[in-house]
């Protein structure tokens, strides 16, 4: 490929950079190095065929992506606390266009939006940073980030070498890079931003605009070199990424499929690794192990990797409109911090783990040279070694998905679980298995609250449905381009006349009403009356209503509203797509189909209840509310509510509704969905977090926009905690690799006893107040359901309140007197111990 003079220019110095910086790494890394923002020289960062080297340093970069919009700036500190501790040592985030340029020239970066504030907390925690600045981002938000206003540029193609789209893209990018410059953000000026990125995944539609395509990708590297921030640049998922541009990858498995850089002298980095499925309305949990995160983990970093992200690390909330089309409130919960900010065990503390037993390996896998050896069909060893030096870290891996396999390695034997990785940091001892969790479970607990569901006090409003409005066309105007991001609903109308003779002469024949929308949804009213909903899906936008209804003689109105669940966020000419209702007729007349498609239609953007606000306290009082009776459709609900006790996080539960939004003292905190019930006959999601920072101490004003025929009566307050927690070891298991240390360049033990152990730590400083369960034999199941197997020992539960009854933290070895084993029923079993115990302050 053809590369200009000025971007040789940078490669020559740019490679210049690395050899000077590796000059000044040859000490040794003990794992655990932080961040030093206050570095007295600043290197900057470059980059070789092994590493990011930051300060001079190669590094091993373990990343979790939090979004500063999806949480509230009084939780920032507590997420990135926890994700240090966790073993990370960058934060990555996307940039949001829509949100920071709502408006052309309009610019918001206060509050939740606040970037620059975010970037600095993160150099705060010693932390460093990746700017994926986009400007499209995907990451299932509102039109992938793109704002609304850019769709109707006149010639626009988004993300294609078309000259107004490469205009609004280069003005937002410079501006993003120029705020953080300013405020010193980038390693090279002494701040946290490590790496930036420029596009996102863009392989993936790249060969639906041909050459156009391929020379965007050669304009927008050269754009973000030419901005001089001096730290590199990346682009995922993108192999024709343009020199000195890293190509990364995305996946679950990258140590698999990652067909590597696209030049030697660029290290392999994996920019998302998926720690669950977002999931959209309609669909059932999303789950991704704790053990096949590991796998993956370890396997790209056996491989040469020396960065992985995991996307998310805390998924949060779409708060507001702010979600891509069908995708729920929640984001992502099933990441190592939950969608309140909660540790979920044991990924959060398996994979904290994992990074402690990749640092313990860290010397040996930037500086040694790396060997394979297969012991069998599915069963290799990758070895780093450094000549001449006991420098050494072995990954046993057994492939095999069915079977444990034993390995001889170097005179000894090693016993692998089935589609496992055993780390080897000295080349001799198993500090970690990727398949064996020795960090603690936890299982999630909803609380109804004592203090906030006392008494509500639910009024109704009916929201006005409109028979005639101007804006008239003669068919019904494309949904997107009508409320223009601005609402999620739409009204149409429409009207007809019909003699006596038109109408079905038996009683029990009606007409129907059927109505074609490419999407989302439909409410659908005749002369005023509800006729119901339809709606389609993440899958299949489009969809068709169909309903009989009650004509009269005479003229009769015909009004429908449209509705949206947030704006693609995907694929190539987004700016083509459609929603809305497109074909309309009237079946079961004697005079036949009547086809109303171009009637004539009048519009209106918005609710009555949205242009009012009477989700605020100023906005309630301009409309008449009154006792809750029926549950109508469309009708808005207004309550009161105290402040949860505690400080656990608050949740609201949306039994009886069906489908809408709700805002907590002004503030929108997402979209519902509940009437959309997934394969397992369950909603998508029920709970919807409340940000406690959105809450003033009493007489919180919750209001409640339904759409269906819901009824608020059983809606509740929720606390969350994860307060029961549990232990699974066997007699299998390694030691835990958080009892060794590295110390002069040779792995040690910190204690003498490496025998298994289950091991319990309760959150926030809590005792442990009851075992609900243990069980020394062969229990199964998972925390919160364990069941007793056919083998256990009677005093398992006495042993565990023994050793935890009352104790913040607690250790119960597998080798206990105590447990009797002189009356051991299945003697030749090898065995584990479960345990369940809650926590909590106690009184």
């Amino acid at each position: 490929m053809a590369v200009s003079g000025r971007i040789l220019l940078r490669i020559t110095l740019f490679t210049l950079l690395v050899a000077s910086s590796i000059a000044h790494d040859k000490k040794d890394h003990d794992d655990g190095d932080d961040h030093k923002a206050e570095n007295k020289v600043n290197q900057g960062v470059t980059y070789d065929g092994r590493s990011v080297i930051i300060n001079g340093k190669r590094e091993l970069l373990f990343s979790g992506s939090i979004h500063y919009p999806r949480s509230t700036p009084d939780t920032w500190p507590d997420l990135l606390t926890k994700a240090k501790y966790g073993g990370l040592n960058v934060i990555q985030t996307y940039v949001f266009w829509n949100i920071h340029e709502p408006i052309e020239g309009q610019y918001n970066f206060e509050g939740q939006y606040d970037l620059v504030k975010f970037i600095k907390l993160i150099g705060e925690h010693k932390m460093y940073a990746t700017l994926r600045v986009g400007p499209f981002i995907q990451a299932e938000w509102n039109h992938g980030g793109l704002p609304y206003w850019l769709r109707e540029v006149r010639n626009i193609t988004f993300r294609s070498d078309n000259e107004p789209f490469k205009h609004y893209m280069k003005k937002f990018v410079t501006m993003i890079i120029d705020m953080m410059k300013k405020e010193k953000l980038f390693a090279s000026q002494g701040g946290p931003i490590v790496l930036s990125q420029i596009e996102n995944e863009y392989n993936t539609i790249q060969l639906a605009f041909r050459e156009l395509g391929d020379s965007y990708v050669q304009w927008a590297g050269k754009m973000a070199v030419g901005l001089n921030t001096e730290v590199p640049w990346i682009m995922c998922k993108q192999r024709d990424a343009p020199d000195p541009i890293i190509n990364t990858c995305n996946g679950r498995h990258c140590g698999d499929t990652f067909t590597g850089p696209n030049r030697r002298n660029k290290p392999s980095l994996w920019t998302e690794n998926w720690t669950a499925q977002y999931r959209v309305f309609g669909d059932p949990p999303s789950q991704r192990s704790a053990e096949d995160l590991a796998y993956s983990v370890a396997r790209f970093f056996s491989k040469n990797g020396s960065l992985v992200n995991y996307y998310m690390y805390h998924g949060g909330t779409n708060y507001g409109r702010t979600s891509a089309a069908f995708t729920t409130t929640r984001y992502y919960d099933e990441a190592p911090l939950d969608e309140y900010g909660l540790q979920r065990d044991p990924k959060w503390g398996h994979l904290k783990d994992l990074h402690k037993a990749l640092n313990l390996c860290k010397k040996a896998l930037l500086w040694g040279s790396p060997t394979v050896q297969k012991l069998g069909p599915d069963q290799e060893v990758r070895t780093y070694k450094q000549p001449g030096t006991s420098l050494c870290a072995a990954f046993l891996a057994n492939n095999d998905t069915q079977n444990a396999q034993t390995f001889h390695f170097r005179g000894k034997q090693y016993r692998l679980p089935a589609r496992s990785i055993s780390i080897l940091p000295d080349c001799k001892t198993v500090v970690y298995n990727t398949q064996m969790i020795t960090a603690q479970h936890n299982t999630r607990n909803f609380v109804r609250s004592a203090t906030a569901n006392k008494n509500f006090n639910w009024q109704m409003y009916k929201e006005y449905v409109p028979t005639q409005l101007g804006s008239m066309t003669k068919e019904p105007m494309e949904l997107y381009e009508l409320t223009k991001d601005t609402t999620d609903y739409a009204w149409y109308t429409t009207s007809i006349e019909l003699g006596p003779r038109d109408l079905p002469m038996k009683k029990e024949i009606f007409p129907v009403l059927r109505v074609a929308s490419l999407g989302h949804g439909l409410l659908a009213f005749v002369n005023g009356e509800y006729i119901g909903f339809a709606h389609g899906s993440k899958v299949e936008k489009s969809f068709v209503f169909q309903k009989p209804v009650k004509l009269k003689a005479g003229v009769n109105q015909i009004t429908l509203l449209g509705t949206l669940v947030g704006l693609p966020d995907s694929g190539a000419y987004m700016e083509h797509r459609f929603a809305g209702p497109r074909s309309i007729t009237i079946l079961g007349l004697n005079t036949g189909t009547l086809d109303l498609s171009v009637n004539g239609w009048g519009h209106q953007v918005g609710l009555n209840g949205e242009k009012k606000k009477i989700y605020t306290e100023k906005g309630s009082t301009k409309v008449e509310w009154r006792k809750l009776s029926e549950s109508p459709a469309l009708t808005w609900y207004k309550g009161y509510f105290d402040t949860p006790e505690g400080n656990n996080p608050v949740a609201i539960r949306m039994t009886g509704m069906g489908k809408g939004m709700v805002w907590i003292n002004g503030q929108n905190i997402g979209r519902y969905w509940m009437s959309y019930l997934s394969p397992l006959k369950q909603p998508s999601q029920s709970e919807y977090q409340i940000p406690r920072s959105f809450l003033k101490p009493t007489q919180n004003l919750i209001v409640i926009l339904e759409e269906q025929e819901g009824n608020p009566k059983d809606v509740e307050i929720l606390l969350v905690n994860r307060d029961t927690i549990c232990s699974y070891v066997t007699e299998y298991h390694p030691p835990s690799v958080r009892l060794f240390e590295s110390k002069g360049g040779s792995l040690r033990a910190k204690v003498d006893d490496l025998k298994p152990k289950a091991e319990l730590t309760c959150p926030n400083q809590k005792k442990i107040v009851t075992v609900e369960f243990a069980s020394f034999g062969d229990p199964f199941g998972a925390c919160g359901s364990y069941s007793l197997g056919n083998c256990t020992f009677p005093v398992s539960k006495k042993v565990a309140e023994k050793f935890c009854l009352g104790k913040t933290s607690c250790q119960i070895p597998l080798d206990a007197e105590d447990f009797d084993k002189q009356n051991d029923a299945c003697p030749h079993m090898k065995k584990a111990l479960a345990v369940q115990v809650k926590c909590a302050y106690k009184k």
